[in-house]
């Protein structure tokens, strides 16, 4: 059975594990205790050099890093349901959208995190309040911008479910849970978007992360 280094919460495994699901596919967990900081040890290094999960480990040992790039692999072992895009230019569609979310919503989402109370009583970096804030302001914007765009479609990308709705929802998740980021209530088709994805049998099974004391 494959391997996955997991870890509790954290969005990145979360979509992988999303991603396998929909593809009735079983990952064995590897827990990985990041703030022990298993994952800069030599061992972890061996099987990702950057020192980041998730990681699949195929059974002959081959070790893949980075979500994209495991989820790739997942939908070449497993075509059905496709997930990436059945032809050329709903490939193209899904592939944009994915990487609007990453770029603008995911990254300042992660800096909105790296520079905000939970990582600086960790004591690993000083934080910088401006970052925090700028991450907020952009996070929010985007909020409003996939409101605005589900209200013209039921799922990120198009007419169904993909990876774009998968990394969209472990964004929104981890922001609200543990970066003081919740969409605002008003935001109605993107609740509405979140309702219909979080209903899913792949997303149900999975560990969103915590949600912080109000």
């Amino acid at each position: 059975m494959m391997k996955l280094y997991d870890s509790p919460s954290a969005p990145n495994p979360r979509r992988v594990n999303i991603f396998a699901a929909e593809k009735g596919l079983e990952l064995e967990s590897v827990v990985v205790d990041m703030r022990a900081g298993e994952h800069k040890t030599p061992a972890f290094f061996a099987k990702n050099p950057s020192g980041k999960i998730p990681v699949l480990e195929l059974d002959d040992g081959t070790c893949i890093g980075e979500t994209v790039a495991i989820c790739r692999y997942l939908e070449s072992v497993a075509p059905t349901p496709n997930l990436f895009g059945e032809n050329p230019v709903e490939t193209a569609i899904i592939e944009m959208h994915h990487r609007h979310i990453e770029h603008e919503l995911f990254s300042p989402i992660g800096q909105a995190w790296v520079n905000g109370p939970i990582v600086g009583s960790m004591g690993i970096i000083e934080s910088i309040p401006a970052a925090k804030e700028r991450g907020d302001l952009l996070t929010q914007a985007y909020y409003k911008r996939l409101n605005k765009e589900l209200s013209k479609r039921d799922y990120i990308a198009g007419d169904r479910f993909t990876i774009a709705d998968i990394t969209a929802l472990c964004c929104i998740d981890f922001a609200a849970g543990m970066v003081y980021l919740k969409p605002a209530d008003d935001l109605e088709a993107l609740w509405q978007w979140h309702q219909r994805v979080s209903s899913r049998d792949s997303v149900k099974n999975t560990t969103p992360a915590m949600s912080l004391p109000s």
